[in-house]
């Protein structure tokens, strides 16, 4: 038995693309479309919406929350997943990355499954715990700006349902929450340190953390 994940390489990531579901015909063009796009980075990477969606199919989700579309590859992928009747509402603040996003709900064929609030999350957070919505999310997916990513996932304890799902992305920052500080280091680095080692001590959650892309948190809300 090994005790250490394999290394990753391209060969390696292609391969396990390989063995999974077939990805969706709109969800390759988003991807070659992220290559080229000069802040392409900030997709989510096909692994994670991968698996993201596959959980919501096994904890049947319908209600789902997005925060941080860009050009919309795993909220299209989560969409996907969910049956007709599911719904994600998605946070984002840029008009021209979620053009793109929307164009690609309507040809994915799940352009009603989303409603997109175009301005700050955490005012669209507050706004549903204000509207009573706490408890009625099966799964949220937080992949926006760093360093307000505590702030978002305490709203999102309150929105998911205990038994839910809060999958958390760009936990590792390219590896830059291992080493130590650096004084040009950006405000995220030390956010992200800090609330990676919280959730570990975090009794309402129950976390894992993913070698996925930059790094993928998946916690159960206890």
């Amino acid at each position: 038995m090994s005790t250490r994940p394999a290394a990753a390489t391209p060969e390696l990531a292609a391969y396990l693309r390989g063995t999974g579901a077939a990805e969706h015909p709109v969800l390759a063009r988003i991807r070659q479309a992220n290559a080229a796009h000069r802040m392409g980075k900030m997709a989510a990477a096909p692994e994670q919406a991968a698996l993201i969606a596959w959980l919501a199919r096994l904890i049947r989700a319908e209600n789902c929350l997005e925060i941080g579309v860009f050009t919309g590859y795993s909220s299209t992928a989560l969409a996907l997943a969910l049956p007709d009747s599911g719904r994600i509402t998605a946070c984002d603040i840029n008009a021209t990355y979620t053009a793109q996003a929307r164009q690609a709900w309507l040809d994915a064929g799940v352009a009603h499954k989303i409603t997109l609030h175009l301005q700050p999350a955490l005012i669209t957070l507050d706004e549903l715990i204000a509207r009573g919505r706490s408890g009625r999310y099966d799964l949220a997916f937080i992949d926006a700006d760093k360093p307000p990513t505590p702030q978002y996932y305490e709203r999102c304890l309150q929105l998911v349902r205990p038994g839910g799902i809060i999958a958390i992305d760009n936990v590792l920052l390219h590896g830059r929450v291992l080493r130590e500080p650096e004084a040009d280091d950006p405000p995220a680095v030390a956010v992200m340190r800090a609330f990676n080692a919280a959730l570990t001590r975090d009794s309402r959650v129950l976390p894992l953390t993913l070698p996925l892309g930059d790094g993928l948190t998946l916690l159960i809300r206890q």
